[in-house]
């Protein structure tokens, strides 16, 4: 049995990943879409202007054209951007969209924390 950690190790070894520092130079860049994975509990405590929010339980349905939960913002040619809490789902979730056969994906080491210490400390925005 692997555990859950080693899934991530794994994961991390067959996808992209971008330090925080990389990612925000990404923001406003109209090819990039970020995903904020987090629970809705945990996204209230702040996330990115402009992030499509989907729970990391749901994100194969809205990433699936042919799924009735289809979410048209994750359509397209335009690169996803994942982040999490810590980095694990998100590095968890870029593998299995390159599974379902999306090429343009990456996640962000260090989940929502890094990304709000590569702006200085402040709750992103």
């Amino acid at each position: 049995m692997k555990t859950a950690n080693q899934l991530v190790v794994d994961a991390n070894g067959q996808i992209e990943t971008l330090a925080a520092e990389e990612a925000i130079k990404l923001k406003d860049d109209g090819n990039v879409v970020f995903v904020d994975l987090r629970e809705p509990g945990e996204v209230e405590k702040g996330s990115l202007t402009g992030a499509v929010h989907v729970p990391r339980g749901l994100l194969e349905f809205q990433i699936d054209p042919e799924s009735p939960s289809h979410n048209p913002k994750l359509a397209g040619k335009k690169k996803l951007v994942l982040y999490c809490g810590s980095g694990g789902r998100s590095a968890l979730a870029a593998r299995t969209l390159k599974d379902m056969g999306v090429t343009n994906v990456a996640h962000v080491a260090g989940g929502f924390p890094a990304l709000q210490k590569a702006l200085g400390g402040n709750k992103p925005s």
